[in-house]
């Protein structure tokens, strides 16, 4: 374990890097200070905190060189990959092949936060007719036109159908823009009907088995599509070893949340949580230092669970937080109201179950890809929230609201009604930009005052 744990600054972090560097701390070939990615523009780096661990500097350096890891695969004759929408369905059997790296794209939507607005991808989405109306992920299509920000795959999937529209609309107009796109169907989740066979999904979730099947014709189209790619054969063996790969990522990160979100102490702060769980959806370009990087920071969890300490007051307000943030910064600030992430939906919940290991590969996918939230009713995902809520305990909810994106217009009220029925506790939406400067002192007082009446909640609940 570290020093003491707590949130500190880039400019800390270059001192805490020199101490963790003499005392001979592990660096893996990618490491190095944090403020180094300043020169790459990710000026927002200088304004957030960072938790202080080794583990910590492992899981950003990661994090911040992911296009140079594609950058090596290209320049190795591996196949580049770019799945797009179905967040930790694809990817998983890409990974399961010798010689292909997949990434989402979709992850250039935090470009314009990192880099403060200055690489000017929102305003090639204006002018390609994809206005500020559409969510953030439109700053993929500036990714796409300048090749600044990762290598142009050698192949393009897509799942649609059941999925953002405003996403499948920015798809779209990536395709007219010359870049191929493999597109497969997602169907709407729906319970089945008295007559139809029932499935019992990863998540809890139920759908129709004509349902399963259908998605696993549409993957075995994808499988088909990659083995010509790569001129390989993806049989059921190869494929089952992938999705137990896969498995150790979503086990190491089940303990590492379940860590973080019930001990008494905060073990490691909402910034590194958020990441630590994005990295299930493609394991950023590397599967194998996927598992190693989780691994240590699952290890400095326990040990400040252990010791007892932790990175933030013991009565923190217990928040769970519902959708991911357009600006990482918002997870410092609900830190520094007082609150502490208890509970998370980000839109990929069936990126963290396990995939079942008992069934034939495809259909195990298959099963995985219709746990999605997104492909279900508002109602489902509000139920699943709520079934977290009662294990994590938390007190309150926070909707971040992703501006312009379709399935945020409403949803947030769906879930916001449920959880308020079955719970009786607070639960508050804010919009949050790629960079919310000029609106900090409103977000601000938002938070504050969620974490007050989580406060005179417990001032006044019965002893």
């Amino acid at each position: 374990m570290s020093d003491a744990p707590k949130r500190i600054t880039l400019e800390q972090w270059d001192l805490q890097y020199e101490k963790l560097r003499v005392a001979g701390a592990f660096q893996p070939y990618y490491g190095g200070p944090l403020s180094r990615h300043l020169k790459d523009g990710d000026q927002r780096l200088l304004k957030l905190r960072y938790d202080n661990s080794a583990a910590a500097l492992r899981l950003w350096n990661f994090l911040l060189t992911e296009k140079n890891r594609l950058r090596e695969a290209r320049a190795e004759g591996k196949r580049i990959v770019g799945t797009m929408k179905d967040l930790g369905t694809v990817p998983v059997m890409a990974y399961s092949f010798d010689n292909v790296v997949a990434f989402y794209p979709d992850g250039a939507w935090w470009i314009p936060c990192v880099m403060e607005l200055s690489a000017g991808l929102l305003e090639i989405a204006d002018s390609l007719g994809i206005d500020e109306s559409f969510c953030p992920v439109r700053a993929m299509l500036g990714a796409f036109v300048t090749g600044a920000h990762f290598p142009l795959p050698d192949m393009l999937v897509c799942s649609v159908g059941a999925t953002c529209d405003d996403f499948s609309a920015i798809a779209q107009r990536l395709e007219g823009l010359g870049h191929p796109i493999l597109w497969w169907e997602m169907p709407h989740r729906r319970n089945p009907e008295p007559d139809e066979t029932a499935v019992t999904l990863p998540g809890g979730f139920s759908a129709p088995k004509r349902q399963v099947e259908f998605v696993q014709s549409e993957l075995e189209r994808v499988k088909t599509a990659l083995e010509e790619l790569t001129g390989e054969r993806l049989d059921a063996e190869k494929l089952s070893a992938g999705i137990k790969k896969a498995n150790q990522v979503r086990r190491c990160l089940s303990e590492l949340r379940h860590l973080a979100f019930t001990a008494q102490r905060c073990p490691v702060p909402a910034l590194e949580m958020l990441i630590a769980e994005m990295l299930a959806i493609h394991f950023c370009s590397d599967r194998r230092e996927t598992i190693a990087v989780l691994g240590e920071l699952l290890d400095e969890a326990k040990a400040r669970v252990q010791a007892s300490v932790g990175v933030l007051d013991v009565d923190a307000a217990r928040i769970f937080w519902v959708n991911p943030v357009a600006d990482l910064q918002v997870m410092n600030l609900l830190e520094d109201c007082g609150g502490r992430i208890c509970g998370t939906e980000y839109l990929f919940s069936h990126a963290l179950d396990e995939i079942p290991e008992d069934l034939p590969p495809l259909e195990a996918l298959a099963q995985m890809a219709l746990a999605d939230p997104m492909a279900g009713s508002s109602i489902d995902r509000a139920e699943r929230i709520c079934a977290d809520i009662k294990m994590y305990g938390a007190e309150a909810v926070l909707i971040s609201r992703i501006p312009g994106a379709s399935h945020c217009a409403l949803e947030g009220q769906v879930i916001a009604e449920i959880v308020q029925e079955k719970f009786d506790i607070p639960v508050v939406e804010i919009e949050v930009p790629p960079v919310t400067d000029s609106m900090r002192p409103t977000v601000r007082t938002r938070l504050e005052a969620l974490v007050e009446t989580v406060e005179a909640r417990r001032r006044v609940a019965p002893k």
